[in-house]
């Protein structure tokens, strides 16, 4: 008989009410920091996940792809488009798909490599089927090798349908066409080619803007790259994420492309008709025209000659021979270039000439020096600290009040004015006019002209005589331009701009850059009888070639004779506004050494004006506000200004 034994049995495992308490605690901890821990990495995923996933996605050994993105196009104030980016695509062979081997009656065989070459050459004819197979050979695992450069997406959809194509089952005619793809970027294009090519200019590879718009604005133009990125997710499946790109800002500029081709048809005619006139080369060492409305500061149109093709902007042609360009130097070469890239109007520094006597009346008058009572008389020179200036006409004018000073563009009267004007006056209002400052032209490589005036400490008799009628300082076309508005809209002086909005890829404004005055610089009073002062000028004084009939106009001639004085040289031009009453343009041209034996008369720069203007006025709603006379019927681009030539000469 077997004894039972009876084991103790393990007591049950009791906690006492205190250390129940303390676990519950514990647990309550461990849950809370749970809960943190989660909606922390919820807030890093809302808030930066797509930045970690850039990182994760980076490290993986699966190959990403670049999108590029759109830059933005920039475009004429009615919306034509004057640059703008077009697709074009690199064709990229992948060796290592070609190569890739499959099994076949076991057997590994190359199954791509014959099909897609064939293809190749079928699509792209100029490829060579021996440098296809030697980089196969010698590039066995390349995945990026460049076939061809910049093709469009006719060129390429040749090759595109071969690969997709289908029989009736959806089953694809052609599988073993492999290891070739598609990599797209923008190619930038300028449908009007060489059309304000120094304003808009051009992008460099990288999208770098080189001049122009293209270069002031290319961050806004400039967008962020997209990216598609391969991975293994969790289970181990190939996925990809992509990143779209950003697409660039689009610039609404102020440039009417109607305006601006009409001013570069005359600028162009202009010289074509003077070519080889007198000496081998150009109508002219440079010839210009800005238009803008003097009520804002808009710029409608900016042009000069000569001009290159933005599409092409490093041709030299006509500039450099070949022999030529194959023994120049790269410092040569780049010379040459810039040469042609620059922008006239607010690179080069000359001395203005005449157009400068409107600014210095402004100066008197504002200041109380002169009055529209007073009276000069002209007998034909000045004698200035031992210096005898002579006027532009050496018999001298007689009699001349304010108004007929600038009517027969009088040196004498205007030296007198300077006797009582006085060097403290006209140097301020040279300032106030902004001349030795920047416009702040929204333009890369505008004119530092600081050094280029005189200063009060610095200017002698001599020297205040001589600028008094635009000789012996250094201006730019922009700061001449923008002065002279402030003189016909009523002493506004507005920052001169090329662009008035800048838009989003889908159409949305960003900004808008609304007109901005910078300062006053004279009375209404003043500028009213300035205004009737140079409207003379046009109907009866020096610039009536530049009147177009049946318009009311104002403006004032200019010729200038460049250093060094004994070469004869001479830059004309003329400065105008229309309608006379309520000004809705401003027009200014210049012509730097016409070619002609006698360059020193201020018709050819009114003659490409009154060119402009008899389609740019109408164009522009402008109406006529005078009787049409017919006075300017027959004029053409030939003979000589009738009126005396505005030029001073020093003895």
């Amino acid at each position: 008989m077997t004894k039972k034994t009876n084991k103790p049995k393990k007591p049950a495992l009791k906690f006492s009410k205190g250390m129940r308490k303390k676990l519950m605690v514990l647990f309550t901890v461990l849950t809370l920091c749970l809960c943190a821990l989660i909606g922390r990495l919820m807030y890093i995923n809302y808030t930066s996940g797509e930045k970690y996933e850039k990182k994760v996605l980076s490290m993986q050994s699966y190959d990403s792809v670049t999108i590029p993105y759109q830059r933005g196009d920039i475009l004429d104030s009615k919306g034509t488009v004057l640059a703008t980016s077009v697709a074009v695509y690199n064709v990229i062979m992948d060796c290592s798909v070609m190569n890739a081997t499959t099994k076949v009656d076991g057997e590994e065989v190359k199954k791509y490599v014959e099909p897609t070459i064939e293809a190749l050459l079928e699509c792209f004819p100029d490829l060579e089927e021996e440098a296809l197979r030697k980089n196969l050979e010698e590039r066995p695992d390349s995945k990026y090798i460049i076939l061809k450069k910049k093709l469009s997406y006719d060129e390429i959809q040749p090759f595109i349908n071969l690969q997709e194509a289908v029989d009736e089952d959806e089953n694809k005619l052609n599988p073993n066409i492999k290891g070739v793809w598609f990599e797209k970027e923008y190619k930038r294009i300028y449908p009007f080619d060489s059309m304000a090519s120094s304003v808009i200019g051009f992008v460099s590879s990288g999208n770098v803007g080189t001049i122009g718009l293209e270069n002031y604005y290319n961050s806004t133009l400039n967008g962020i790259n997209g990216r598609e990125y391969g991975y293994l997710n969790s289970d181990s499946d190939f996925e990809k994420t992509v990143i779209a790109p950003q697409d660039g800002n689009t610039l609404i500029t102020t440039i009417d492309a109607n305006i601006q081709s009409v001013v570069e048809n005359k600028i162009k005619e202009f010289n074509e008709t003077y070519k080889d006139n007198y000496r081998e080369g150009d109508g002219s060492a440079n010839t210009a025209v800005i238009i803008m409305n003097p009520n804002t500061g808009e710029i409608l149109a900016m042009a000069e000659y000569p001009t290159f093709d933005l599409n092409n902007p490093r041709d030299l042609t006509g500039i450099m021979t070949e022999e030529e360009k194959e023994e120049a130097t790269s410092e040569e070469i780049l010379e040459a270039l810039n040469a042609i890239w620059k922008n006239y109007c607010i690179t080069e520094t000359f001395e203005p000439g005449s157009v400068q006597k409107p600014f210095t009346l402004a100066a008197g008058l504002e200041t109380g020096s002169i009055n529209a009572n007073m009276t000069f008389e002209c007998d034909g020179h000045e004698v200035v600290g031992g210096h005898t200036i002579n006027c532009v006409n050496t018999r001298g004018h007689g009699l001349e009040t304010l108004e007929k000073t600038l009517m027969d563009s009088c040196n004498d009267a205007i030296m007198q004015m300077t006797y009582l004007i006085g060097v403290p006056n006209f140097s301020k209002y040279q300032s106030i006019f902004n001349f030795g400052q920047k416009t702040g032209i929204d333009l890369p490589g505008e004119a530092n002209t600081a050094g280029l005036i005189y200063t009060e400490e610095n200017m002698t008799a001599v020297d205040l005589a001589t600028n008094a009628f635009g000789q012996n300082y250094n201006a730019t076309m922009i700061q001449v331009a923008s002065a002279f508005s402030s003189v016909i809209n009523g002493g506004y002086y507005y920052e001169p701009h090329l662009v008035k909005k800048i838009v989003d890829a889908n159409g949305k404004t960003v900004s808008t850059m609304e007109p901005t005055v910078l300062k006053q610089t004279i009375s209404q009073g003043t500028s009213d009888l300035l205004k009737k002062y140079l409207y003379s000028t046009v109907t009866d004084g020096t610039a009536g070639y530049a009147k177009v009939d049946g318009y009311s106009m104002g403006g004032k001639t200019g010729t200038a004779e460049k250093q060094p004085r004994d070469e004869e040289n001479y830059l004309v031009s003329f400065i105008g506004f229309a309608p006379y009453e309520n000004p809705e343009l401003l027009i200014y041209c210049v012509v730097d050494e016409p070619n002609s034996e006698e360059q020193d008369h201020s018709y050819y720069a009114q003659n490409i004006v009154r060119e402009i203007l008899e389609e740019v006025l109408p164009y522009m709603n402008i109406y006529q506000d005078e009787e049409t006379t017919g006075a300017n019927e027959g004029l053409g681009i030939t003979g000589k200004d009738p009126f005396y030539n505005n030029t001073a000469s020093e003895e």
